[in-house]
């Protein structure tokens, strides 16, 4: 099935509430822009309901069920959590869970004033977060254990979208990245999808995080590359210092990683201008500020 082959509206999620949770239907129900894999629509006024669309397999929202509320009791910002499931019917046959709402506007909608709280802010959920997963947490596989093994999506992007007169320096940057030792130390909670959509902020700082669906045990530079690709021009120097656990070699490959998801950014700004499926136009010139702020290393 495919997201167009059946409309997920209002009164869709509502019949769904309907038939498997009678006592939250009456809540209002209003759609949240944005999503991709998952489509996310507000429940009244503290929860949301998360809709399997374009991700082919349930593993994602699986995962957020299973996990997110060992997590969440010790995370110091609000997470979405899992409060109610909903199972494939006869009249919607994909999975959708009903999640505490993270109040706030996502960051690519909106914007950070206070740089220093933030760095400070994303310093702290990072070091909650990355503590030693215990060993049937998923584990990291494939292009997430190493720099290195990203290399074909780094070519695609860098192909489409790296500014010919900043190439040389992506370029640096990335094979200082793989080149980098690998991680070494025991493999600990990985949020895996920090960006610009994935986090929340209110008063001008950080003030929640979203979308856990990619989370694993692994390497912690997957997140710590958030220091470039999230926080204002400046603000790296005081994150990394606040996290206090990041070596020489994580730094390295975090910033790499961070010049990836800044042409990934670019390249999604890109096909929005084009009108292509799935493009997101306010993400182009995110993704070009990011990549500034990595090839200053601040």
């Amino acid at each position: 099935m495919t997201d167009t082959e059946i409309e997920i509206t209002a009164d869709l999620v509502r019949c769904l509430l309907r038939e498997q949770h009678p006592d939250l239907a009456g809540l209002a129900v209003r759609e949240v822009a944005g999503g991709w894999g998952n489509q996310m629509w507000r429940l009244g006024e503290e929860l949301a309901v998360r809709v399997q669309r374009r991700d082919p397999t349930p593993e994602l929202q699986l995962k957020e069920r299973r996990w997110l509320p060992v997590l969440a009791p010790r995370l110091p910002l609000p997470v979405p959590t899992p409060v109610r499931f909903g199972e494939p019917s006869e009249r919607f046959p994909q999975h959708w869970t009903v999640m505490t709402w993270v109040p706030g506007e996502p960051l690519d909608h909106g914007s950070i004033s206070r740089g220093d709280h933030a760095a400070d802010t994303l310093a702290g959920f990072l070091r909650a977060l990355h503590v030693a997963a215990p060993a049937d947490a998923p584990i990291a596989a494939g292009f997430r254990t190493r720099p290195g093994n990203c290399a074909d999506s780094f070519e695609t992007f860098f192909q489409a979208v790296a500014p010919d007169d900043l190439a040389a320096d992506v370029r640096a940057v990335w094979d200082d990245a793989v080149a980098a030792p690998a991680w070494e130390g025991p493999p600990v909670w990985v949020h895996g999808d920090l960006h610009p959509a994935n986090v929340v902020v209110s008063d001008g700082t950080l003030a929640g995080i979203v979308d856990f669906g990619d989370m694993f045990a692994g390497d912690p530079a997957w997140d710590l590359s958030a220091a470039w690709v999230l926080l204002p021009a400046g603000t790296a120097p005081r994150f990394f210092d606040g996290y206090a656990h990041a070596d020489g070699a994580a730094v390295r490959r975090a910033r790499g990683l961070a010049a990836m998801k800044s042409l990934f950014l670019m390249l999604m700004g890109q096909n929005g201008d084009r009108g292509l499926p799935g493009g997101k136009p306010h993400w182009g010139p995110a993704g070009r500020a990011a990549l500034d702020r990595v090839l200053k290393g601040v």
